[in-house]
């Protein structure tokens, strides 16, 4: 595999700028320390988005396996996705590269188009029968990873507060009806709804199906139909129904408030079905309303495994072994059940519902998901959802007005 031998390591500037432009991903929390190679040969490093799960958990536990069948200790450090994204560029730049990278499916293209990944021509990891987000081909028709397992987005319901406020579920058809249950949940004493708005990538993921669900296109935010949703946050958050901490709130936090028992809805991920049951919830699924009915599309979460260039290309081969371990559809079940994802892969999505039925609303969802960088958005995408979430942020603060938020938005992305 010396074809990789020949790159050029990106440049500090191209670098900086990408990070500049880089947001974080939908799921996982935290702070890790930085790793490094190791220099023995023997110890391969994996850098990965999943601080939430400690030494001894089952993920690392199945990259320690992994480890053991190429031969190889695995060392592993866990970021925060902004922070991953960051430290992978100036890694590169560096030259001091982690042996695997897992990364957010949109952070893909960026990472990229800096040169810092080997292609799947090069480093033979399989993507066929995988669905690939348009952002796992964001260069020339290449891929650069392979999907680790997918997540979206859906609205979980406590059918205990619903049933205190005499709210049927099967009548959230629509914004209209959603909000009309909101206000008869908030009228017998308990709280509507809770997401989270953060001015990160967890935001405008958070608010795109709402984005897209009102008919709105990543190219225009300033539409009458992305002003729309925008007000319809605004709206909640001024009427009591939605608090005023979804301004600060990450996925994991807006989580924390639904599992107080005192919320009727929550929008969340796949990821969260094991705190659904910690938490004793006697919960439910429905996918996100669109503004006059039909389900949303939410957008594709969930993360790529991919081989960083390196100065050594006699490293790509026990590289490859540990990427084709956590990914092999052998491997994909118990991958995707430790990290609560829907697997990339039809044969291991019927045998994760086989196996949990509640997944079966997941996986048609996932199905149904939209790319973050589709429509050819490639590495715009973290660039226009910057402005996104500044649009949500300013509008919700009640800084600027709906309109004006996201007039300001699509003038400061052009």
């Amino acid at each position: 595999m010396n074809s990789f031998s020949g790159r050029r390591r990106p440049t500090a500037a191209v670098l900086i700028s990408l990070a500049v432009a880089t947001g974080v991903t939908a799921c996982g929390s935290g702070s890790g320390s930085s790793g490094s190679e190791g220099a023995d040969g023997k110890t391969y490093t994996v850098w990965d988005p999943y601080p939430q799960f400690a030494k001894g958990s089952a993920w690392t536990n199945l990259l320690d396996k992994c480890g053991t069948q190429a031969g190889v200790k695995v060392k592993r450090t866990a970021f925060d996705t902004s922070d991953l994204t960051n430290k992978a560029l100036l890694a590169a730049q560096q030259g001091n590269s982690p042996d695997l990278l897992i990364v957010d499916n949109p952070v893909v293209s960026t990472l990229a188009e800096a040169g810092v990944l080997t292609t799947t021509d090069d480093n033979k990891l399989e993507v066929q029968d995988r669905p690939q987000p348009p952002c796992g081909r964001p260069v020339g028709g290449k891929t650069y990873g392979t999907p680790i397992g997918a997540n979206t987005l859906a609205l979980y319901y406590n059918k205990k507060v619903l049933k205190e406020a005499a709210v049927d579920v099967a009548s959230v058809k629509d914004w209209a009806s959603l909000t009309a249950a909101l206000e008869k949940v908030k009228k017998a004493g308990k709280k509507g709804i809770t997401f989270s708005a953060i001015g990160t990538e967890e935001g405008s993921f958070q608010f795109l199906p709402w984005f897209w669900g009102a008919g709105a296109k990543l190219t225009q935010l300033d539409s009458a139909q992305g002003e729309s949703a925008l007000s319809l946050w605004k709206g909640w958050v001024k009427s009591g129904v939605a608090p005023n901490s979804v301004l600060n709130n990450t996925q994991t936090t807006s989580w924390q408030e639904f599992a107080t028992g005192e919320y009727a809805f929550a929008e969340n991920g796949t990821w969260q079905l094991a705190g659904a049951k910690k938490a004793g919830l006697d919960y439910g699924v429905l996918p996100i309303p669109g503004a006059s009915g039909g389900s949303a599309a939410a957008p594709t979460g969930g993360e790529f495994v991919t081989l960083p260039v390196q100065d050594d290309t006699g490293r790509y081969t026990t590289s490859q072994k540990l990427a084709t371990c956590l990914t092999s559809t052998q491997n994909l079940y118990d991958t995707d059940t430790t990290l609560s994802y829907v697997a990339p892969t039809t044969e291991v999505q019927d045998k994760q519902v086989a196996a949990n039925a509640e997944l079966k609303p997941w996986v048609d969802a996932v199905k149904a998901a939209k790319g973050r960088t589709s429509d050819d958005l490639g590495t715009k995408y973290p660039k226009i959802s910057e402005q996104m979430w500044k649009a949500v942020q300013s509008a919700l603060s009640g800084s600027k007005s709906p309109k004006d938020a996201m007039a300001d938005a699509q003038s400061a992305v052009k």
